[in-house]
């Protein structure tokens, strides 16, 4: 009996860190272009199914999406005993989008990125991703720089998610990851208000940009609360961080977020529950003495980079 040709399929390489890569079958290459700001690429893998991949790096798979989009958005709505206008900076795939849509209180959804090429693409090969939450009524699009928008706007908001691209040295998010930009976000927010950021990688050997922007954020905001959850598609342990001068997601039950659910979110979560909310915020002793001891501010001088 013949081998196996273990090179009969395409591979793609997701560079995780300069020490590792993971490597995933693909089907088929969707779709494969350039933006004005980074390169495009939706792929049909034997392991995740559709990802979308941007400047080489797989943002979402259809497989995994969801536990990073629900744990990055609910915790911090929750948390808000009546979010009615929402601002997200990035989430190009309109997952985030469709997650913050199905609270019931939901008024206005303010989403801004800066590619709207992204979005084009999304719309069109990724429906089971956005499931349309780019057409609901209470969405409104912005093609620009979320930082600048934020500075150059006066509203105010409930909730501020900040679902942005890691920050490539070239890429179009670097500066949106500093002390200066969560200034800004602050300045937007309502009294009694609560943000949530993606916060990279939350992996044991690659904590530096978790901890930094846990650091960060605390010279910003009274409460800052950093937890984590494992996504397949990332090969770790994945860091998201809330922060607020009043609202503590982290204080709350698990019989608290069940019935916050039951009686605000419009669909079924996949992932998300009391239970799962009670553990993501429980750190391991390694991660806790990690945050404890850094002292990086991440700032416009000096700000963070990852690979």
């Amino acid at each position: 009996m013949k081998n196996k040709d273990p090179d009969k399929h395409k591979w793609f390489h997701d560079y995780i860190s300069p020490d590792l890569t993971m490597l995933h079958s693909v089907k088929e290459v969707i779709y494969s272009g350039q933006s004005k700001f980074q390169s495009i690429d939706i792929i049909n893998t034997g392991s995740f199914g559709m990802c979308l991949i941007l400047d080489g790096k797989i943002q979402s798979s259809e497989k995994d999406e969801f536990i990073y989009h629900e744990v990055l958005v609910h915790p911090a709505m929750l948390a808000h005993p009546k979010p009615e206008k929402v601002f997200i900076a990035g989430g190009g795939e309109g997952c985030t989008l469709r997650e913050v849509l199905a609270h019931k209180t939901v008024e206005k959804v303010v989403m801004v990125d800066i590619d709207a090429k992204v979005i084009d693409i999304c719309r069109r090969f990724l429906p089971s991703f956005h499931q349309n939450s780019f057409d609901d009524s209470r969405a409104e699009l912005h093609f620009t720089d979320a930082r600048k928008y934020l500075e150059g706007s006066n509203d105010k908001f409930d909730v501020i998610i900040i679902d942005l691209v890691d920050p490539l040295a070239k890429g179009p998010a670097r500066l949106l990851y500093t002390q200066e930009f969560y200034q800004i976000v602050k300045q937007r927010l309502e009294p009694d208000s609560i943000m949530s950021v993606q916060a990279e990688s939350a992996s044991w050997t690659e904590l530096q940009n978790f901890t930094a922007i846990a650091n960060t954020l605390k010279t910003v905001f009274p409460i800052v609360c950093p937890y984590r959850a494992h996504i397949p598609s990332f090969a770790d342990e994945w860091g998201f961080i809330s922060a607020s001068e009043s609202l503590d997601p982290a204080k709350l039950t698990s019989g608290e977020i069940d019935v916050r659910i039951s009686a605000r979110i419009s669909k079924e979560l996949k992932s998300y529950d009391g239970l799962t909310h009670q553990a993501m915020f429980i750190l391991p002793k390694h991660i806790r003495r990690e945050l404890a001891a850094t002292k990086k501010i991440i700032t416009d001088k000096e700000p963070i980079f990852t690979y």
